[in-house]
């Protein structure tokens, strides 16, 4: 008998959610390496609408630009290195000046302004300092790539980065029906969770936990009655269907609004949840859509914003509701933070050493190996 071809699948190792050092590495892997979920594009509408992400200490501008783009830059000033501005969202008037000595950049990123910088350098100045002749286009903000899928901004650091068609694979053509472009934000909430994201990612792929941690979901859903699909290189996730009567997934299991227009008679009756590597986690029900996005700040600690978006006709409706649904997923949400801190407390003890999977947890075994493959450790 093999015993490789028959062994029990395990966790991973404590040191994937305790060291310092292999944590960089999986930032760089993950998150530096690949294309990011920042937001949304309805966030930012007009020309010079902005919202600031943090990236592991690293601060990115992502804005609307004149010609209608969304452009995404470092918020790093090319003079002195200053951070251009930190307000987590506005507007700029036009243009992005740095508050220090006042270079300026248009909203594209080019340098269209710099105070006392029009003479060349002095010939008798320090060997290292460079002596040609000042340009404005040699200093323009340091960029990163940009592209959306249905309402939803990707960010890549990499210097040549693959298409995001190729990290969403088949799900665009899959999700078109939920029309998630059209959706707009009704409720934002951010959650400080003491664990590491990849924990938050494995809680998200599994049900076993909900009969015990989440009674209230547990009544409207069965928790073994999960359809998951094949796991991917570049996303996980599954369909569950509801329990006799359940409409949605409410405090009560009533729907309150109308369903998303284009939804067939199987997608009225399920929710749909998935994991695009690395941070979205997307959550499509019958009538309005809830994401997660995950932005790891240490080992142990991770921010995740949590939003709920709902179709502009329900939300134009004198008697919209949409508390049935918050309530709900904020009391799930977090229950299941307190989980996972649990969980990372644990695994940082001495007494920790990898546990077996379930045949139910194959997803979060398929997600340990793209960790471990990611990492080039295997």
């Amino acid at each position: 008998m093999n015993t490789l071809l028959n062994a029990i699948p395990k966790t991973l190792p404590a040191r994937y959610y305790t060291d310092s050092a292999l944590f960089r590495r999986e930032i760089e892997k993950f998150f530096f390496e690949s294309w990011i979920c920042a937001g949304r594009a309805d966030q930012i509408p007009n020309p010079g609408d902005y919202f600031l992400r943090e990236i592991s200490g690293e601060s990115i501008i992502v804005v609307r630009s004149d010609s209608g783009l969304v452009e995404a830059f470092y918020n790093v000033c090319r003079h002195r290195g200053t951070r251009l501005c930190s307000a987590a969202e506005g507007s700029f008037a036009g243009r992005i000046q740095c508050p220090y000595h006042g270079w300026t950049y248009g909203l594209d990123g080019r340098l269209i302004g710099a105070p006392q910088m029009d003479a060349a350098p002095h010939m008798d100045a320090a060997p290292h300092m460079d002596t040609h002749v000042f340009q404005r286009h040699d200093y323009p903000l340091h960029k990163l790539h940009t592209d959306i899928w249905d309402g939803h901004v990707f960010l890549n650091a990499s210097p040549r980065p693959d298409p995001l068609t190729l990290q969403l694979a088949d799900l665009p053509a899959r999700f078109a029906p939920w029309r998630m472009a059209d959706l707009r934000l009704h409720k934002r909430i951010n959650y400080e969770v003491q664990a590491n994201w990849k924990l938050i990612v494995a809680n998200y792929n599994e049900c076993l936990h909900c009969p015990l941690l989440h009674p209230a979901l547990n009544r409207l859903t069965d928790y073994l009655g999960s359809d998951n699909e094949a796991p991917q290189p570049t996303y996980i996730g599954g369909s569950m269907g509801f329990r006799g009567g359940v409409e949605t997934m409410s405090v009560d299991g009533k729907r309150r609004r109308d369903y998303l227009p284009g939804l067939s008679d199987n997608e009225r009756a399920k929710v749909c949840y998935y994991v695009v590597y690395p941070n979205l986690l997307l959550s499509l029900h019958p009538d309005y859509m809830m994401i997660h996005t995950l932005w790891p700040r240490a080992i142990d600690r991770t921010e995740i914003v949590c939003e709920w978006y709902f179709h502009p006709a329900e939300l134009a409706k004198s008697d919209f509701q949409a508390d049935d649904a918050i309530e709900f997923w904020d009391l799930t949400n977090r229950q299941d933070w307190h989980i996972v801190e649990l969980s990372q407390a644990g695994i940082q003890s001495r007494a920790y050493t990898p546990g077996p999977y379930s045949s139910r947890e194959a997803l979060l075994h398929a997600f340990d190996q793209v960790v471990i493959e990611r990492l080039g450790e295997r």
